[in-house]
């Protein structure tokens, strides 16, 4: 496979004036075919653009996730240097070692023990809407609200001190930012780590009811070294408050853009509405808009193609997401819709192991928010909103909101 000027470059940019939307390249490409190249930083690439060639590729044992084989389609141009590989976390590793990692933090996110937390969380967005109300206005529900709301919840799952956000939170947003250097992002990771490294350390001296105070039984038994510890707390914590404060800030705007939809949510009391409206607008905004990033390491056939080991193979879940032989009229926000069959969180053994808490959280958030504030609204125009491009996570970068 090689690259030509037929070829079309990802990733490929939205159009203007449809911020919810994926890039209208990405659609055209999956009427296509299921199977179609593309360009990834000049290399060539296989991209999966059906949703059920998705569900059925990715936990294919002949792809591989890890990052540092020569040759993978990384989210930069520039790949991670090895000398990262214990501090990136299991999500880009291959089993059998991402599965030994994933079952020590597995336990904290089980639906039982995310069910749990949800008093504490509803009590974190009431303060936070407090604040809010008592303030002043516009004001961006990004900063008040969004991105305190996601960094609170899940500080509260690690046993991280909220009152140290100012030692890791500019870190977590470098590390997030794939338009930065490499060098740039992987100081910062090596800085979070630092602080998570020390805490782990406090823990192992006198552990809580946290997921890291839980990974001080295997540090103890040799089964992880701090550091391992801290590298999967660096994942947690920049990974669960990135996707929850992004998706909540830009879950309120399509609302917003939507009155009869918000109307729905806002005026029903009913949890099974509001869990409903939660995979709905998972499904509608896809907020890994970047794919996810996987390499051939076996020949094999698909689709009438040979996929040839070591090339890249890339699964946009955003077109899966709106793939219309499985949701009928896709491009529509329907809160009354089925959606649970979304690809959000991916599937197979590297499907989103913070999926139940992020369910609870932004369930707690859209029963909570709306009716709170029943008359919230934009204070300027969409088109002076800024949109999150550059980073893996989409999201809008502030959003001036009055009522």
């Amino acid at each position: 496979m090689t690259t030509t000027d037929a070829v079309p470059e990802y990733p490929m940019t939205r159009a203007e004036g449809c911020p919810f939307d994926p890039p209208p390249q990405l659609t055209q490409l999956q009427r296509e075919a299921p199977l179609v190249k593309v360009g990834i930083f000049g290399k060539p690439a296989w991209m999966v653009t059906r949703y059920a060639d998705q569900r059925q590729l990715l936990p294919d044992k002949r792809i591989s996730a890890d990052v540092f084989r020569p040759d993978f389609p990384g989210a930069t141009r520039e790949p991670l240097p090895e000398s990262e590989r214990r501090s990136v976390g299991f999500v880009v590793m291959d089993d059998p070692e991402h599965a030994r990692l994933r079952r020590m933090v597995s336990a904290p996110f089980a639906i039982k023990r995310v069910e749990a937390m949800r008093p504490r969380i509803q009590g974190i967005a009431d303060r936070l809407i407090d604040h809010l109300l008592d303030g002043p206005r516009p004001v961006d529900l990004v900063t008040a609200f969004a991105l305190p709301m996601g960094l609170q919840v899940i500080c509260e799952l690690l046993g991280v001190p909220y009152e140290d956000r100012d030692s890791f939170e500019r870190d977590s947003n470098q590390l997030a930012n794939t338009s930065l250097p490499m060098e740039v992002r992987v100081q910062a990771r090596i800085r979070i780590g630092k602080y998570l490294d020390k805490l782990v350390g406090d823990k192992l001296a006198r552990p809580g009811d946290d997921l890291l105070s839980g990974l001080t039984a295997q540090i103890r038994a040799g089964e992880l070294t701090r550091w391992d510890a801290a590298g999967i707390g660096v994942l947690l914590l920049s990974a669960g408050h990135e996707t929850a404060s992004n998706m909540i800030a830009l879950s309120t705007l399509a609302l917003l853009e939507n009155p009869d939809q918000l109307k729905l949510l806002r005026d029903s009391d009913d949890p099974a509405v509001v869990a409903g409206a939660v995979e709905e607008l998972l499904r509608y905004l896809t907020i890994n808009h970047h794919s996810r990033r996987r390499q051939v390491i076996e020949d094999f056939e698909y689709d009438g193609q040979l996929l040839k080991a070591g090339e890249g193979i890339l699964f946009p879940s955003d077109i899966a997401n709106r793939d219309p032989s499985v949701f009928e009229e896709p491009d529509r926000l329907d809160l009354t819709r089925d959606a649970s069959r979304h690809i959000t969180f991916s599937v197979g053994p590297h499907a989103c192991l913070g999926q139940p808490l992020a369910r609870v959280e932004l369930q707690v958030v859209f029963s909570t928010l709306y009716r709170r504030i029943p008359t919230l609204r934009r204070a300027v125009p969409l088109d002076e909103l800024s949109f999150k491009q550059d980073v893996a996570t989409y999201g809008v970068h502030s959003l001036p909101v009055t009522w």
